[in-house]
């Protein structure tokens, strides 16, 4: 049975991705900021809970002691736009602008290498690291939210030099347009869903299972020579040739 780690496994794209892993029989701990949104989801899938900060390092250090003493699947789901839950500041406010950077660099990069970084001495041989990106990353724009996710990209192939010494992989799983999920916070119109799924190739927008049976591929033993890559799973909207 393997160990699994999801952060932000409360909801969307991460509960999608521990309920697969779940329904594989492995042992999943789910790890979030909300603690009462993780526990009924923990409860809902029959998984451990632990509730934490990712980006914050106090947090991580204090949560480490609570997780698996093994890990042989880190999904570092955990993050999101935070500029929907800012206003957008003026150009002549630069400390707010540092700030709406920093929030979306700390949520979306940070908690990805606060986490590994905290759990590395107990990923072992064949371990797998997947970190969850965004085609943001790819030029389609969204400011902060898509430098930082474009910044996990460029992280994740120094890591997968790292793991790669035992057998270890890391690799990024980069969705495009994704519904029921809390991302938008209720702002995607039915007009911008249109929008963005004219873009594809399949026609239709991409959802959370998508998402997670990628990730499970992705840390499948038939996976074990793919690392420091970027699966895109956006119904080729980008075109990663």
């Amino acid at each position: 049975m393997r160990e699994v780690v999801v952060t932000g496994g409360g909801t969307g794209i991460g509960y999608a991705i521990a309920s697969a892993f779940v329904s594989l029989g492995d042992h999943v701990t789910i790890t979030g900021r909300r603690e009462h949104v993780l526990k009924e989801a923990a409860d809902r899938l029959g998984c451990a809970a632990v509730p934490f900060n990712a980006a914050s390092p106090v947090a991580v250090q204090e949560a480490v002691a609570s997780l698996p003493e093994r890990v042989d699947v880190l999904v570092n789901n955990a993050g999101g736009n935070t500029n929907l839950d800012r206003q957008e500041p003026g150009d002549d406010d630069l400390m707010a602008v540092a700030e709406a950077w920093w929030a979306n660099f700390n949520a979306n990069l940070m908690s990805a290498v606060l986490v590994t970084t905290a759990l590395l001495p107990r990923i072992g041989r064949g371990g797998r690291v997947v970190s969850i990106g965004s085609i943001a990353a790819r030029g389609t724009g969204s400011g902060s939210y898509g430098a930082a996710k474009a910044a996990l990209e460029s992280w994740t192939a120094d890591l997968a030099a790292q793991l790669g010494a035992k057998g270890a992989t890391a690799n990024v799983v980069a969705p495009g347009l994704v519904v029921d999920t809390e991302f938008f916070r209720g702002r995607l119109t039915e007009e911008g869903i249109r929008a963005r799924v004219a873009n594809t190739r399949n026609g239709r927008p991409g959802t959370p299972a998508d998402v997670a049976d990628t990730v499970v591929f992705v840390a499948s033993r038939g996976a074990r020579h793919l690392t420091g890559q970027v699966l895109h799973v956006n119904g080729g909207a980008y075109l990663g040739r």
